[in-house]
């Protein structure tokens, strides 16, 4: 069976939570409670009000992963909130959720992609590099040090 991708319904906001925490935890990367969450409490102004996009997987009705588009200006979109549930990494749920992102992206104008995770994620790194994001340096987030990437969106249409 095939996860199934679709934008976020408010149903899914306990889940989303939920995962986002573990997710962050499994790498020692929770940061503990602080602004850097803020986006949480209000997906839906942030985000598809916002000139973006959040996306959900989910497999027999449990969320498996997300990802999330935020717009950051006119050309610009930062992708957030790529998390996938420890027992389906590797699985290509997140490859799904970064394509169709990108995908949108694309539909929305953006012509380029910015993104950062802490170096804690070799995984994400991987799959960001495999993607064509390239590294554009390194900032303190949350206390946390994160690699900052970009690429250019193809097929941008506005």
């Amino acid at each position: 069976m095939e996860p199934e991708l679709r934008q976020l319904r408010s149903a899914d906001l306990p889940a989303v939570i939920r995962l986002h925490f573990a997710a962050l935890r499994a790498i020692g990367a929770d940061a503990g409670p602080g602004p850097w969450d803020d986006d949480l409490n209000d997906i839906a102004g942030v985000y598809l009000q916002g000139g973006g996009e959040f996306l959900v997987a989910t497999l027999g009705g449990t969320l498996i992963g997300m990802g999330a588009l935020r717009r950051v200006d006119a050309r610009t979109a930062d992708i957030k909130r790529m998390r996938v549930a420890h027992d389906w990494q590797g699985r290509g749920v997140g490859r799904r959720l970064l394509v169709e992102l990108e995908s949108r992206a694309a539909a929305l104008g953006y012509a380029r992609l910015i993104l950062d995770t802490t170096e804690r994620q070799p995984a994400a790194l991987a799959l960001y590099g495999s993607a064509g994001f390239q590294v554009t340096g390194t900032a303190v987030i949350a206390g946390l040090t994160s690699i900052t990437m970009q690429k250019r969106v193809h097929g941008a249409t506005a």
